[in-house]
């Protein structure tokens, strides 16, 4: 399944998104400190509901530490001056969906690291900043998975008659 990378998350309501989106698609979800929240924080358990006990959460000490985690893998920094459609990559298994902090986004140094693959990004009207965190992760996640058939989904119900 496809790894989702928060590097030092600072709102506590888009990651606790991020774990229920995890949980939702079987997606993992890695966060690298300093994160600006902690775990018993109540907008962070209320976004994720109840289903942080369902997500794949793993919380790093730096940036090294989670890309040797993660590695193999290909890795796509998601920002606003990517040079890739999101939707023009091919995604594979294990891929890791980077994203930077929702105040100043992915620094100059992380986007141009060696182990990045590619910096992708999400179209947007011109003259705006960014997308909300938990948003941008939910729209590369579902591509990702949709590029997959969305395996490991459950069965479509039968249309009611």
């Amino acid at each position: 399944m496809f790894r989702i990378l928060f590097y030092s998350p600072e709102i506590p309501g888009n990651t606790g998104n991020a774990i229920r989106l995890a949980a939702v698609t079987g997606a993992e979800l890695h966060l690298v400190e300093p994160l600006g929240f902690d775990f018993s924080d109540a907008k962070l358990r209320r976004a994720g509901l109840d289903y942080h006990d369902l997500a794949r959460v793993t919380v790093h000490r730096d940036l090294d530490a989670a890309w040797e985690s993660l590695a193999p893998g290909r890795m796509f920094a998601f920002t606003s001056d990517g040079e890739r459609l999101y939707t023009d990559v091919d995604y594979l298994p294990g891929d890791v969906l980077l994203f930077g902090p929702e105040s100043v986004g992915l620094p100059a140094e992380v986007k141009s690291d060696p182990r990045v693959t590619a910096r992708v990004r999400l179209p947007m009207q011109p003259s705006r900043r960014s997308l909300n965190l938990a948003n941008s992760a939910s729209i590369a996640v579902y591509e990702a998975w949709r590029q997959h058939g969305f395996a490991g989904s459950a069965e479509k119900s039968a249309p009611a008659t």
